[in-house]
């Protein structure tokens, strides 16, 4: 693993601060080692209308990670017996009349091996941001609201029998999660997640609702095709998806909060020490023949130096011989991206009874608040952790 000197660390700033004066970059960028902070800085505007400055303190819309979450909060139900990973999902949700099979299991939805059809199918190509076309995305603002975009349409293959990336699986698995709890999905997390973890300053604000220190979500407008075009304007992405978070994207977390879950995580402070290794091993290889995606590029089409399995919630880069490269989350929507990722170091001690992933190394999180911009610097961390 490459050291992260000062100087390699005063790179990455001037390349960081060099990007957000071009308007392509904005965000914070952190990195822990061992558990100290070595980089955390704030590039850029949280609000393009008033043109508030990017803090290190700032609340970010982190997409996909929110998966982390609502998987760590199914699984402590599994641990305290009110559900089992290989439950069906109708016996805790009334799904009758639906297309969703009835062999589909917890596990399947937080695994992405359960075959239901997406409400916008990403793999394929689909646009989540179209959906909202002709239905109001103000009114989806409780879980169940996600039901009819997806339960009727015909699932790609039956449970169990492949590997797609499913964002709705995580619906399925939130509204389990309040059956057996009798709590909304957010509230559960604020206080079982959230709380425990140490994310003080996380939570799930609305779009349309005053909170301080929330960045607002900004795309840029083009004069032309966005590879050479030149920006002409921001627009805001308050029509691009529901108004506030769900099971399966829309938390809002710092990017301390982010390196604090992974902390909890891996010390035990979340989950029961059998979850807590079936959450850090990977379940199932992604090799998804049905579309162009596969387990060997990433969500901007870069080959991939690992072969990617899917956990629960989390995925997993791989090495030939089997070693873990990095464990990650990251998240992408329009005016939002975000990474969550851990770099075990090679030889370094793992606690007992937890897998690979577990041992100490480099943690990183980076928060965005444009689709765009978090992937150039992901991959420039990679290469300066990874060499």
């Amino acid at each position: 693993m490459t050291t992260l000197d000062d100087a390699a660390l005063t790179t990455l700033d001037t390349h960081l601060r060099a990007a957000a004066d071009a308007d392509a970059f904005s965000g914070v960028v952190r990195l822990e080692r061992h558990g100290e902070a070595l980089f955390e800085r704030a590039y850029g505007i949280a609000s393009r209308r008033w043109g508030v400055p990017v803090r290190t303190s700032t609340r970010f819309d982190v997409a996909s990670v929110t998966k982390l979450f609502t998987a760590v909060a199914v699984l402590q139900q599994v641990g305290e017996g009110r559900l089992g990973l290989d439950d069906r999902v109708h016996d805790h949700v009334d799904l009758v009349g639906t297309t969703i099979p009835r062999e589909v299991t917890i596990r399947h939805l937080l695994t992405h091996t359960s075959g239901i059809a997406d409400d916008a199918d990403e793999e394929a190509g689909e646009s989540y941001e179209a959906l909202w076309v002709e239905r109001p995305n103000y009114s989806v603002t409780r879980t169940e609201d996600f039901l009819p975009g997806f339960v009727h349409k015909e699932p790609n293959f039956a449970p169990g029998e492949g590997c797609r990336y499913c964002n709705v699986g995580f619906v399925l698995a939130g509204l389990a999660l309040e059956a057996v709890t009798g709590t909304t999905y957010r509230d559960h997390v604020r206080e079982h997640v959230f709380a425990r973890a140490g994310m003080d300053r996380s939570g799930f604000f609305r779009m349309d609702e005053a909170e301080p220190d929330v960045a607002e979500g900004w795309e840029p407008v083009f004069d032309g095709p966005r590879s050479d075009g030149r920006i002409t304007g921001w627009r805001q992405n308050i029509y691009s998806y529901p108004p506030v978070g769900s099971p399966d994207g829309g938390a809002h977390v710092t990017a301390a909060d982010l390196t604090r879950f992974w902390a909890a995580v891996r010390g035990g402070d979340l989950l029961p020490p059998d979850l807590t290794r079936a959450f850090l091993t990977p379940q199932v290889k992604h090799d998804d023949g049905d579309t162009d995606e596969t387990d060997d590029k990433d969500a901007e089409g870069v080959e991939r130096a690992a072969s990617v399995h899917y956990g629960f919630g989390v995925e997993f880069e791989l090495r030939a011989d089997g070693s873990v490269r990095s464990a990650y989350k990251e998240g992408i929507n329009t005016g939002s991206s975000a990474m969550l990722r851990h770099y075990p170091e090679a030889g370094a001690p793992v606690p007992a009874g937890l897998p690979p992933a577990a041992a100490p190394g480099v943690t990183v999180a980076v928060v965005c608040n444009a689709e765009s911009d978090a992937w150039e610097t992901v991959r420039r961390i990679d290469a300066l952790v990874l060499g």
